[in-house]
């Protein structure tokens, strides 16, 4: 047993292990975070809300911040505004939020150009107002997602983290990149331990996070309390649970016995959610990173019917065939947009 697999408590709620699901938006819905959840994920994290369009009840920021049958639940805000940071974390605490985090780590630039995500760690002061602002309005712990700066020549994650604490922030997350280097490169896990020296409420390390080695390693080089993986989930959402099931000695038993019942129920699931319309397109992502990571040599045609049919049997029958007897691989195996 390691530390990664010990209990955590985050303000007054009690963690069950140290291996997070990150949340990423387009990925982590209701669906997924479920199946990690029942994997053993420590915690898992919704899709990034938009503040502003939950106050103005948008149905999809509604859908992003469902809870389901979670025992924690941790609703992502994101945002640039004050006044709707607050009034969004009063409507997810009313709607069963555990904890809120705060977005200022997403690198994409349709998020960056309105100025939230990580673009405002290029203000802190700014940032600070609406870290204030989400503190004061809720009851429940408030949480904080950052990178290490905006670029190598403004690295300061550790001022923002030591005044988001002051502020009464109760848990930090770093991805070891800047915004600028989106996802290139390797995270830097060293240069998160910058963060660790200035705080002293729970740290969580992210980038690159696929192994249990890679857990391991991350801690020891960060000072990390725990972690939280991301991409290297893509087509495997038992990952984190599998990882903190390995790290205390368990026999790996979070991966499903059977994969072609699991792909279909993940399936269903997500059209279930969405509805079938809007839930065939946005399972197909997921579809192809089932496919990308646990089997080989798909004829181009197979994979064309099943990434563009909006028909649920001929889908279904597809899945059927291609996971038919195919068992999940083990490890970290790697996908062209994941790491």
């Amino acid at each position: 047993m390691t530390t990664a697999t010990l209990p955590l408590k985050i303000g007054n709620v009690e963690i069950r292990n140290r291996v997070f699901l990150a949340p990423m938006s387009g990925v982590s819905d209701l669906p997924f975070r479920r199946r990690a959840w029942e994997a053993g994920a420590g915690l898992v994290v919704s899709e990034m809300v938009a503040s502003a369009e939950l106050c103005n009840h948008h149905s999809e920021s509604r859908k992003r911040m469902e809870r389901g049958d979670l025992q924690t639940h941790v609703v992502q805000l994101a945002g640039r505004e004050s006044h709707w940071m607050g009034e969004a974390a009063k409507i997810a605490e009313a709607e069963g939020a555990d904890i809120v985090d705060i977005n200022m780590g997403c690198p994409a630039k349709k998020v960056t150009g309105g100025y939230s995500g990580s673009a405002l760690m290029r203000d802190l002061d700014h940032a600070l107002t609406l870290i204030e602002a989400t503190v004061q309005a809720v009851k429940v712990p408030v949480t904080l997602k950052m990178r290490l700066g905006w670029d190598h020549n403004s690295i300061n994650a550790p001022e923002l983290a030591r005044r988001a604490v002051e502020a009464g922030v109760q848990m930090i997350t770093v991805h070891g990149r800047t915004r600028c280097q989106f996802y290139t490169g390797h995270a830097d896990w060293d240069a998160i331990r910058a963060v660790r020296d200035v705080i002293s409420v729970p740290l969580v390390a992210n980038g690159d996070v696929g192994s249990a080695a890679d857990v391991q390693e991350i801690m020891q080089r960060s000072g990390a309390d725990a972690v939280m993986i991301g991409r290297a989930a893509y087509g495997q959402p038992w990952l984190a649970g599998q990882i903190a099931d390995s790290l205390r000695g368990g026999a790996n038993t979070a991966a499903p016995a059977n994969l072609s019942e699991y792909v279909l129920a993940h399936y269903h699931a997500m059209l279930e959610h969405y509805g079938e319309k809007t839930g065939v397109r946005h399972a197909r992502k997921h579809l192809g990173w089932y496919m990308e990571r646990h089997t080989e040599n798909v004829p181009d045609t197979v994979k064309k019917a099943l990434m563009t049919s909006g028909n649920v049997q001929e889908v279904s029958t597809i899945l059927a065939e291609i996971f038919s007897g195919v068992a999940p691989v083990s490890g970290n195996k790697s996908l062209k947009d994941a790491a």
